[in-house]
């Protein structure tokens, strides 16, 4: 009897395992974008066609980048604002310079509201730039736009670095980081990082695209992954460049 019921309860608890090893499997739906302020290909801003392409991906949480708050080239708005408002997320902005008489940065829409946020300063002789770090219950993410200048590029790397190295939870990159796929910039970053996005799909410029300049990537030491995809949206009129999306599904 009680050898049946040790072989039992061993039965259950192996069971329990297998069903808590499926439940800690998390998916989840990145997307970075450069929307360049909500204007097209034809020069105008329209809000509302440049959250349809969000919209369209369904993402958990979407790296911004080329946004400006109160410019008198944006009429005053506040670009971050109205892509919040029209896609229902939350919205996170970090001014990378102060420009036109407001502010002109990065942020991140999210889902879920950040459990805590912080910016970074980085390197840019054409002009400063910022990284945006947020942190959510499962993960960060993280939203960057690098310098157009190679020798700003690299030296964003140590900061970047220092700035996740004391996080305990999985860590994602993503942004337009001005550089392509065979770069030493690329090169340096797939030493800790997993590139996720599709590398052979060029992201710019939108409407007949030939560079690959954005990227979503993972923090290898911080994340086991279990599946991924990446991916291009065919958005060829709505910014000067693509969006990418990552589906990937993981585990700590």
């Amino acid at each position: 009897m009680k050898k049946k019921f040790w072989i039992e309860m061993t039965g259950i608890f192996f069971l329990a395992g297998l069903l808590s090893c499926q439940q800690d499997v998390k998916e989840t739906r990145l997307m970075s974008y450069n929307v360049k302020n909500g204007q097209g290909m034809d020069g105008f801003a329209d809000y509302g066609r440049t959250a349809n392409v969000i919209l369209k991906e369904k993402p958990d949480v979407v790296a911004l980048q080329e946004l400006d708050s109160a410019t008198m080239r944006s009429k005053g708005a506040y670009v971050l604002g109205e892509l919040a408002q029209r896609t229902g997320m939350h919205a996170t902005y970090a001014p990378a310079i102060d420009f036109d008489g407001g502010k002109y940065g990065i942020g991140i829409l999210s889902k879920e509201r950040p459990l805590n946020i912080c910016s970074k300063a980085l390197p840019g002789r054409e002009e400063a730039r910022t990284m945006l770090i947020t942190e959510f219950k499962d993960y960060i993410y993280v939203c960057m736009h690098l310098s157009l200048t190679e020798e700003d590029r690299m030296a964003s790397l140590p900061i970047i670095r220092e700035a996740l190295s004391g996080f305990h939870k999985p860590v994602f990159i993503a942004g337009d980081w001005n550089d392509t796929p065979e770069s030493a910039l690329l090169q340096e970053i797939e030493k800790d990082f997993t590139i996720l996005t599709d590398t052979a799909s060029p992201t710019y410029p939108a409407d007949q695209p030939d560079s690959t300049l954005d990227y979503i990537a993972a923090y290898r030491p911080s994340i086991h992954i279990k599946e991924s995809k990446g991916y291009v949206t065919e958005a060829t009129s709505e910014s000067d460049h693509r969006p990418v999306t990552v589906v990937i599904k993981w585990t700590e």
